[in-house]
C-alpha cells in the first residue's frame, strides 16, 4: 500500500514508518521539518509543507492509497489558544479534503483521548469509568474542543462519501515504554482525573493506525487507542474508590485493567496494546 503520512517528523510518525516500512508499505512522508537522518527515516520520500498549503497536500497525496493524518499541536500552553484549535481543526479539514480530491478513501486521522475533555480541563468529569466511545462530551479548552471538531468533520465526510472509511485515534500519552508512563502517573502524581493512570505506546499507537486502514468498516469511527492497564501496582477498583469516588463503575475494572475501554479497536480493528 502507498500511504501519505502527515506529521511524519513528529513522534507517532515515526514510530508509523518505523511499522509501515516493516510492512512493506510505500511512503510519501509530509511534515513541516524533516525528521532527523536515522536508519529509520533515510532515503524516504519526503515533501515539506504545512498542513494549510492545500495544493501541497493535493499534490502530495497524488497516487496514494490511504492518507494517515498525524499533523497537529498536541496540546494547549505552547501556542495560543486560537493557534492551537485553528491549526488542528483547519489541517484535518484539509487532510480530508485533499485525500478525497484524490479519490483516496481509506484515511486514518490522530484524534485524543482528550477529545472528550480530560487533561487539560479545569476538573475533568466522567460519567462512568472505564470510558468508551459512547461517553458524552466535556470538552471546553482550545486543543480538546480541536479534537472534538476534528471527529464532528469525519462525520461530515462520511456522509458526503459512502464508501469512506475514516478512524480518529484516541491515544492517551504516548511514550516508548510504559515505565516512563509509570514514573510519571504514580499514586502521588498530581491530578490523578487529568491523567487515569493511562498510556498508550508508540509501537501500539503505530500498529493502530496501520490496521485501520484495512478498511472494515465505513464510515467515520472513533476508537480509544491506549493500553490495557494502569501505570499501579495496586488493583484498579482500589484505585477507582481511593482516586475517584462516586464515578459509577460499568464496566470490567478487574485486576489492573485500564480506565479507558479499547475494546472497539480489537472488535472492529483486530488491534490490541500488547502489555
Amino acid at each position: 500500500m502507498k500511504i501519505a503520512l502527515t506529521g511524519s517528523s513528529g513522534g507517532v510518525g515515526r514510530a508509523i514508518i518505523t511499522e509501515a516500512r516493516k510492512q512493506g508499505h510505500d511512503l510519501v512522508c509530509i511534515d513541516r521539518v524533516a525528521a532527523p537522518e536515522t536508519e529509520e527515516t533515510k532515503d524516504l520520500h519526503f515533501i515539506q509543507a504545512d498542513m494549510d498549503e492545500y495544493e501541497k497536500l493535493v499534490a502530495a497525496f497524488a497516487g496514494c492509497d490511504a492518507v494517515i493524518h498525524m499533523a497537529a499541536i498536541p496540546s494547549p500552553g505552547r501556542h495560543p489558544d486560537h493557534v492551537v484549535h485553528n491549526n488542528n481543526v483547519v489541517g484535518s479539514y484539509n487532510a480530508l479534503q485533499a485525500a478525497v480530491d484524490n479519490g483516496i478513501m481509506r484515511i486514518c486521522q490522530a484524534s485524543s483521548v482528550n477529545a472528550i475533555g480530560h487533561s487539560y480541563s479545569r476538573d475533568p468529569h466522567y460519567d462512568y469509568l472505564p470510558i468508551d466511545e459512547e461517553h458524552a462530551n466535556y470538552s471546553e479548552e482550545p486543543y480538546s474542543l480541536s479534537k472534538w471538531i476534528c471527529e464532528a468533520q469525519a462525520d461530515a465526510f462520511a456522509r458526503r462519501w459512502e464508501d469512506i472509511s475514516i478512524a480518529s485515534m484516541r491515544f492517551h500519552w504516548v511514550v516508548p515504554e510504559r515505565e516512563l508512563a509509570a514514573r510519571n502517573f504514580t499514586p502521588n502524581s498530581a491530578s490523578p482525573k487529568k491523567h487515569l493512570f493511562a498510556y498508550t505506546r508508540f509501537d501500539a499507537a503505530a500498529r493502530a493506525c496501520l490496521m485501520s486502514l484495512e478498511g472494515k468498516f465505513k464510515g467515520h469511527e472513533a476508537f480509544y487507542i491506549v493500553a490495557p492497564d494502569t501505570t499501579l501496582d495496586i488493583p484498579s477498583l482500589e484505585a477507582a474508590e481511593k482516586f475517584f469516588p462516586g464515578i459509577p463503575i460499568k464496566g470490567d475494572l478487574s485486576g489492573r485493567k485500564a480506565f479507558f475501554n479499547s475494546s472497539k479497536a480489537e472488535r472492529i480493528l483486530g488491534w490490541k496494546h500488547d502489555l
